[in-house]
């Protein structure tokens, strides 16, 4: 795996573990009663995104770890794949 290609993994597993974690412990300013003018109240009150960014990392980095190992030593290849799907 190239330096270019464990970068964009990494970057693909990080965005995918902040959509997942994004909505978790989220309060809505309707819920915390202090609705904003000119925002819907299914706004966030307190969005707490530095924390969110900590845990996304702690969690993706592991997970990204798992996941180049598997590719550099090749446990599972393209070939596999292939034959999983039908397609080869």
């Amino acid at each position: 795996m190239s330096i270019m290609s464990a970068i964009a993994l990494y970057g693909v597993i990080w965005f995918m573990t902040m959509f997942l974690v994004l909505p978790f412990r989220l309060q809505t300013q309707g819920e915390a009663g202090e609705v904003v003018p000119g925002t819907p109240s299914s706004a966030p009150s307190d969005a707490q995104m530095l924390r969110k960014v900590k845990l996304v990392t702690v969690i993706a980095t592991p997970a990204f770890l798992v996941i180049a190992g598997i590719i550099i030593s090749e446990v599972i290849t393209f070939a596999m794949l292939e034959r999983l799907t039908g397609r080869g």
